[in-house]
């Protein structure tokens, strides 16, 4: 196994919302897969490092695709955040119930249901062992979860944004569609920006790149994902930030699905 970077001191996790549920189920939330998120999330603490996480709403609901039902875009991305509040109310409790201490902040008041976002507030907790889930996006429609990853991740002085996927790394193209498709070791963030690759968007790229966090999108499906990910082990994963980019000649593992 690799290693190219020492363990890290802080780290954003940015998940899904579909790590939440299973993929052929219609129930938005289920207790096995959260179960196995906090499993992994207990694990990694245990080496010492601060975890913040950001979680997708799209287990409930997608602001983007909600002008085909009538609903405009700035109500719809609303609609998201609340779903991502519900699903970091989720994660908290799920975590506290495995013994590990959590809040939920939040970029709008909910008073007796979240704090509201505090970045010193934030740090305090982290230095404490404490998870800090962040919800309801920038708290501004437009934005992206993955771009409120990025913005948190400044925040806090993280030392990089985890993006657990369920592909290990970055491909060129979908590689379920495309037998071509090429898989990343390492990408620079000039190429990811160049190319659109869509494993995150350009404002959260953008974002990491000027505050010089790096990104590493980890396969999260293997149980030690993300503690071998937090090690330095970059075997399902791609390397994104001021290095060059460098494909992956000789894959060793059939592609999943691109996207998480």
């Amino acid at each position: 196994m690799a290693t190219v970077s020492p363990p890290f001191r802080r780290v954003l996790l940015k998940l899904s919302g579909e790590a939440l549920k299973s993929d052929a189920s219609s129930t938005a939330l289920q207790e096995e897969p959260i179960s196995r998120v906090c499993g992994r999330i207990a694990d990694a603490l245990s080496s010492g490092v601060q975890m913040a996480v950001v979680v997708g709403g799209g287990n409930f609901f997608r602001g983007f695709q909600s002008s085909s039902s009538g609903i405009s875009r700035v109500t719809g991305d609303y609609i998201g955040m609340l779903a991502t509040v519900m699903n970091s109310l989720a994660l908290r409790d799920a975590l506290e119930s495995t013994g590990v201490k959590a809040r939920v902040m939040t970029s709008i008041e909910l008073p007796g249901i979240t704090e509201i976002f505090d970045r010193r507030h934030a740090e305090s907790l982290l230095k404490n062992g404490e998870v800090v889930i962040f919800g309801a996006g920038t708290g501004h429609p437009f934005f992206t979860t993955d771009t409120t990853a990025a913005l948190r991740a400044c925040e806090i002085d993280a030392d990089a944004v985890l993006k657990a996927t369920k592909v290990d790394g970055v491909y060129s193209c979908d590689p379920n569609r495309e037998q071509k498709a090429k898989r990343y070791k390492s990408l620079s963030f000039a190429d990811a920006i160049r190319l659109r690759l869509q494993v995150m968007d350009s404002t959260a790229f953008s974002l990491c790149r000027d505050n010089q966090i790096p990104i590493i999108v980890f396969d999260f499906l293997p149980p030690d994902s993300l503690s071998q990910t937090l090690q330095g082990s970059r075997d399902n994963s791609t390397f994104v930030g001021d290095c060059e980019t460098v494909i992956d000649e000789n894959p060793q593992r059939p592609p999943h699905n691109q996207g998480g």
